[in-house]
């Protein structure tokens, strides 16, 4: 009984995110699968905001999969370098962009089990790029709003990104996957942040339990 309680405070959660977040979608500016791939490997630990004032330069100097293999490490890692752990970035932008010129013929994997063997891309990166470049929904995206949102809400105990998914994924129709975890970033941002949600003028307070009136 508590299970099925749970999944339906689930499903009124999303019809209100619905209403208050009907045009919402993925924040990040690309113009190819590759370069929404390289964008959000760029946007962890870093917002969506910052990555889009890094990228116009980036893939103008660098559009595609061949030319992010073949840069100069040291001009790669200074034009990512205010996204933070720029070093680290660049190595697994380069090192994607190889394994998809070398073993994908160029074009990025559509599969989960392919993607997260690219270096840097973990099951978050590969939702994003699958749900918003293929139109595949594998899993629901869990970043930093969606992780600290759930648990608020309730959906979750859980710490981990992938228990985390694994538990949303049970409670929210698959259809629904990627709009749940786009619509829960942009409440995030707007409402229920970190430090200081406004509970007071949020619109899921009646079906959250961590709200404070």
């Amino acid at each position: 009984m508590a299970a099925t309680k749970k999944k339906q405070r689930a499903i009124a959660i999303l019809e209100q995110l619905e209403v208050l977040y009907p045009d919402a979608t993925c924040s990040l500016d690309y113009e190819s699968i590759v370069q929404l791939l390289v964008a959000t490997i760029l946007s962890a630990q870093c917002t969506d905001e910052r990555v889009n004032k890094v990228t116009p330069a980036l893939f103008a100097r660098f559009p595609d999969a061949p030319a992010l293999a073949g840069a100069d490490r040291e001009e790669l890692e200074n034009l990512v370098r205010s996204t933070g752990f720029y070093r680290n970035k660049a190595k697994n932008i380069q090192g994607a962009c190889h394994k998809i010129v070398t073993e994908f013929d160029g074009e990025v994997p559509q599969t989960m089990a392919q993607l997260i063997t690219l270096p840097g891309v973990a099951r978050k990166t590969a939702n994003v790029v699958l749900a918003h470049g293929y139109g595949i929904l594998e899993g629901v995206t869990v970043d930093t709003h969606v992780k600290r949102l759930s648990n608020r809400l309730g959906l979750t105990k859980n710490d981990s990104p992938v228990k985390i998914e694994r538990d949303l994924m049970k409670l929210i129709p698959q259809p629904e996957w990627e709009n749940y975890s786009i619509r829960i970033i942009f409440h995030g941002r707007a409402v229920c942040k970190a430090r200081k949600p406004n509970c007071a003028a949020c619109q899921l307070a009646e079906l959250c339990p961590s709200a404070v009136n």
